[in-house]
């Protein structure tokens, strides 16, 4: 058998260089080790052995006794015994889930920051805005402000759909904001999902309007992506602008910046597949962006276009309903690549003729659309209602009746579109005409590229001698999935004018009745428990039974199978302050009142009404009764009492052990956890005491200076420490190191409970609001998970194998339970 050896060097003890030096905790470590280990505390030091924070001598490790019986006993194959609650912290506790989520962690860590707050966006509808001035039909816009500073304005795309915040719901749990949001995200499709985030993340990219974020309406249930609203295109800025060289330069820099803006969105990934005037903005400066809101927006109108005209005939479209649909779209402004048309038909099974080779889409498939746009530019508003009378003119009967190849009757409308341009568009636009001609070309791959426009763009305003100077970056093949916009599941999402919306995203007004069972594998249930006459201020659980304590002076006990009432102990002469449960071989409840009585109750069956044994606390003018009560396995009750003091008693005949003084005002909370009594007090410092000694070892909160917030609760689970204020504030410790402080209510918080990775709180607003704590020892989070509103105060909160106990104001117990 190996020598015994120092648990943090690993070192043999010899009685010289490796000497075994006895801390109070029980535990040993050479006089080097505790030397260097890191003190956060003076005085104070954590066992490197079994981790509690105990006394260490001003002097050092050489003031602390030798273990002489191990120097004596070196070769014994004894085991040093851990103290008591060691066992208890090491071994894991079982987990118990109150709402379970169906999304995983890093699902949320990736969305979470991209949700905008609750109050961020004011919401306003726009009526009238359509695809151009000359349009007949007018669709409606949302747009808002966006909260941010001075308010910007914003446009607003719907995306999902969830429950709305007052439609019916038998769950009394309500879900975060921000969770609701994730959930309605987790609904969505995969691939909705992956548009959202290629468009999301094209914000810096170079003539692309920013998008802000998702912001969810609750009132209506809509969840909405908020882009930047810029400044809008006008007709009358190009009026007769062939008779102007300057304006001919200007439109030429237009041209460039929304090659531009399309070559930034290819680097992403994204092609777009058809433009409208509408989707081209300005910004303070002139600068010509694109409007991602007003391409998903111009997409979702051309699915409605196209169900209108197809919706009547009751089949597969042929060259006639083709020919309609191009009329249509021409006529509201909306410029499409053939390629991507027939795509879009094909994929909504519209097609008389199926094309068996694959998807034509591509970024060549930009190109006609976005040169289209500037020769309209170039002509003008009278060039454009001239080009819709031309398209109308076209007639798919003049294609063979038995032909029902689309590509004949697309080349009609080429050949009038081309015989449009050449008699408008001359001279000074030739090269423009010229590159247009070549942008008509039915082949996707025999066509000019965007930087090839960008060029003839660029050669409109400087002299070729400089061209060297500048290029552009060909697009090299991202990591990102490539999909066309129009062509995504974003613009299908629903149908502008059709009677069909898709069933992912429900009907104004109309909400996923399912939402909450999704959310949480089952809804959250309430029982209450009614017997008490007064307000309930502790709970407490054992032996299968829930204790409760109320200023009625009763302690009332349920049991667990049915929550029923089964016994009630009588005998305080005042109120109840505090109650706790001491589970032994002989399993008591321990309960203080305001007249300082502590009373012991035997919670063995048959139930008896009277204490096993009670005595009284000594009272002076400060004295206001016992506020709190905690135990430790050394057999010890601790009170905390409104003379600021904290007294420990022996649990067996009442016997006063020892007065732990330090705290300035009322000892309001106590909870014992690995070794050390924690103790809250109104004067918003929590003080750490040994348990071994009752000595104290530190204090924490005093990095406040000169702010004072009431501590009204603590709770404390594997090293997490949490302490609720009077002002709504918690702060969290781990391993006695600050991690988080934020504010939960703004109102006092009267109750915090903490089991694992759900921290529970609740207070004057009447709410029980629910947390989850994850992280490790670096960092920490505190995400709000949702609520469960009430009728009154909150008083006492415990948490107990998936079940949450509330104690309230109003007399009432209630259980909250997942009812799966």
């Amino acid at each position: 058998m190996e020598p015994p050896e120092c648990p943090v060097c690993l070192q043999s003890y010899d009685g010289e260089s490796t000497l075994p030096r006895v801390l109070s905790c029980g535990h040993t470590a050479c006089e080097e080790c505790l030397t260097n280990i890191p003190k956060k505390f003076p005085d104070t030091i954590r066992c490197p052995a079994c981790t509690v924070l105990v006394n260490f001598p001003p002097q050092g490790p050489s003031a602390l006794p030798k273990n002489i019986d191990l120097l004596r006993l070196l070769p014994s194959t004894s085991t040093l015994a851990p103290p008591p609650g060691e066992s208890t912290r090491n071994s894991k506790k079982p987990s118990f889930e109150f709402v379970a989520r169906s999304w995983p962690d890093d699902f949320y860590a990736a969305w979470k920051d991209r949700v905008l707050l609750l109050d961020a966006v004011s919401v306003e509808r726009e009526e009238g805005s359509d695809f151009s001035s000359s349009s007949s039909s007018s669709s409606t816009r949302l747009c808002g402000c966006l909260k941010k500073g001075d308010d910007l304005k914003v446009s607003l795309l719907r995306v999902g759909s969830f429950q709305r915040r007052d439609d019916g719901c038998d769950s009394v749990f309500e879900f975060s904001y921000v969770l609701r949001m994730i959930s309605c995200l987790w609904e969505m499709g995969e691939e909705e999902r992956d548009e959202l985030d290629v468009i999301m993340g094209v914000v810096e990219q170079r003539g692309v309007s920013k998008v802000f974020g998702l912001w969810g309406d609750l009132e209506n249930g809509v969840l909405y992506l908020v882009g930047e609203r810029l400044a809008d295109f006008s007709w009358e800025e190009f009026e007769d602008i062939g008779e102007d060289d300057d304006a001919l330069c200007l439109l030429a820099v237009m041209g460039m910046q929304l090659c531009e803006a399309f070559l930034s969105l290819h680097k992403e990934g994204v092609s777009v597949g058809c433009l409208s005037v509408s989707c081209v903005k300005f910004d303070e400066f002139g600068n010509v962006f694109v409007d991602l809101i007003e391409l998903l927006e111009t997409g979702r109108e051309v699915y409605g276009l196209v169900s209108e005209e197809t919706s009547s005939c009751g089949k597969p479209v042929g060259a006639f309903e083709m020919g309609l649909v191009l009329k249509r779209l021409v006529k509201n402004g909306v410029f499409m690549s053939f390629e991507v048309l027939f795509e879009l038909l094909r994929k909504q099974n519209l097609l008389m003729t199926q094309s068996s080779s694959g998807c034509m889409v591509s970024y060549s498939s930009d190109v006609w659309p976005v040169c289209f746009l500037l020769i309209m530019l170039i002509g003008g508003k009278r060039f454009s209602e001239e080009l819709t009378e031309s398209v109308s003119g076209v007639d798919a009967k003049e294609c063979e009746k038995e032909i029902e190849d689309l590509l004949v009757l697309y080349t009609c409308l080429i050949e009038k579109l081309n015989s449009t341009l050449e008699s408008k568009l001359s001279g000074k636009f030739k090269p423009m005409v010229e590159i247009l001609r070549q942008c008509c070309c039915l082949d996707p791959q025999a066509r000019p590229v965007l930087t090839d426009l960008w060029k003839c763009n660029r050669g409109m305003v400087m002299n070729h001698r400089f061209s060297s100077m500048f290029a552009l970056e060909k697009k090299k093949p991202g990591k990102r999935k490539e999909f066309c916009l129009v062509l995504g599941e974003l613009c299908r999402l629903v149908v502008v004018g059709s009677r069909e919306v898709e069933e992912d995203l429900p009907e104004e007004g109309e909400v996923d009745k399912d939402f909450v069972g999704k959310l949480s594998q089952g809804k959250i249930k309430s029982q209450d428990l009614q017997g008490h006459q007064d307000s309930v201020t502790g709970l407490a659980v054992g032996d299968d039974f829930l204790f409760s304590s109320s200023l009625d002076k009763n302690i009332h006990v349920w049991t667990l199978k049915d929550f029923s009432h089964v016994h009630t102990f009588k005998g305080h002469q005042d109120k109840v302050m505090a109650l706790i449960y001491i589970k032994g071989a002989e399993s008591v409840c321990v309960s203080g009142d305001g007249g300082g009585g502590i009373f012991v109750w035997s919670t063995s069956f048959p139930l008896e009404e009277q204490p096993l044994r009670k005595w009284y606390e000594p009272k002076d003018w400060r004295y206001s009764g016992i506020h709190a009560l905690a135990y430790s396995e050394d057999g010890y009750v601790y009170s905390g009492s409104g003379d600021n003091t904290i007294k420990a008693w022996s649990l067996q005949d009442g016997r006063l052990v020892c007065t732990m003084t330090g705290h300035k005002s009322v000892v309001s909370t106590l909870v014992v956890l690995n070794g050390v009594l924690y103790s809250g007090s109104w004067d918003g410092t929590v003080r750490l005491w040994s348990l071994s000694d009752h000595s104290f070892l530190t204090v924490l909160g005093e990095e406040t200076q000169g702010i004072v917030r009431s501590i009204l609760s603590l709770a404390a689970d594997e090293g997490t420490l949490v302490a609720a204020y009077q002002n709504g504030d918690i702060q969290i410790w781990r391993d006695e190191t600050s991690m988080k402080s934020m504010q939960i209510q703004s109102s006092a918080i009267l109750s915090v409970a903490l089991n694992g990775k759900w921290l529970f709180t609740g207070g004057w607003d009447k709410t029980v609001n629910i947390q989850e704590v994850s992280g490790d020892e670096i960092s920490l989070d505190c995400t709000h998970v949702g609520s469960i509103p009430g009728s009154s105060v909150v008083t006492s909160l415990l948490y107990w194998e998936g079940k949450l106990f509330a104690g309230f104001a109003d007399k009432t117990i209630k259980v909250y339970y997942s009812g799966r």
